[in-house]
């Protein structure tokens, strides 16, 4: 199976208010390893050393230190569109958190956009 269909569906499963997702990443063909590591740089996928996956990616759903969704998606479809088979594994889903921002000083339009935009 396809690693974009994998990750479109790994994402579907999730809660709506999913904040952080780990996957680990490993390819079939090893001599294509610097190959997908040059495209997977993209989305700042972390190379595992002696374990039997090869990298760790970490994606935010709305903000956070981490890939974007639709970035992971657009890179492993490129991945897909090389011909670089792989798969997917679901190491650690993180749900329910909410982004601490300082408000002292905003004014109350600015809070209540913030408010909206994180209740989606």
């Amino acid at each position: 199976m396809a690693l974009k269909e994998d990750f479109e569906r790994a994402v579907a499963a999730l809660p709506p208010d999913w904040t952080r997702l780990d996957l680990d990443v490993r390819i079939l063909d090893e001599e294509r390893y610097i190959e997908a590591a040059t495209i997977l740089v993209e989305v700042n996928a972390q190379p595992y050393s002696k374990h039997d996956w090869h990298w760790r990616l970490s994606v935010a759903h709305g903000f956070g230190h981490a890939a974007a969704p639709e970035t992971v998606a657009g890179i492993l479809g490129t991945l897909d569109a090389q011909g670089i088979d792989g798969e997917l594994a679901v190491r650690d889903a993180r749900v329910g958190r909410v982004e601490v921002t300082q408000m002292w000083g905003r004014p109350e339009s600015v809070r209540q956009e913030f408010r909206r935009r994180r209740a989606q």
